[in-house]
């Protein structure tokens, strides 16, 4: 499976998560068959590119998103793709991957959204 997991830096599996995944400066991809680490330059709507992060990293073969946390609208667009979403991600890239690997992340029900999109009543 090849996984994205946004990443502060260039630094890999070494990197610390981004926490807003739409908004993080690069994404490292790591192919969990192969093992092989790229990372990826975020040049979404975000940063003056033309494809919202869902469709930015499906057109680079993604098949799984590991984050922090992810709002409803992105979670809908991510499904509509067919790419997996799990989330409760923290620390390192190589620890995200690790947890992931673990079990531990889960995928967003329901009408999930994460505390960063909900407004001072807690309304999306």
């Amino acid at each position: 499976m090849k996984i994205a997991i946004p990443s502060s830096d260039k630094s890999g599996l070494d990197s610390e998560i981004f926490l807003h995944f739409g908004r993080c400066p690069f994404y490292t991809i790591v192919d969990t068959e192969s093992d092989k680490v790229e990372v990826l330059t975020n040049t979404s709507v975000h940063f003056g590119g033309e494809f919202d992060p869902p469709n930015l990293l499906s057109k680079a073969g993604i098949e799984g998103l590991v984050c922090s946390d992810i709002g409803t609208k992105a979670i809908r667009l991510f499904d509509d793709l067919g790419i997996e979403i799990f989330i409760g991600a923290g620390g390192t890239v190589e620890e995200a991957l690790a947890a992931w690997k673990e079990g531990k992340l889960q995928k967003p029900a329901g009408e999930y959204t994460c505390e960063g999109h909900r407004d001072e009543k807690g309304e999306q």
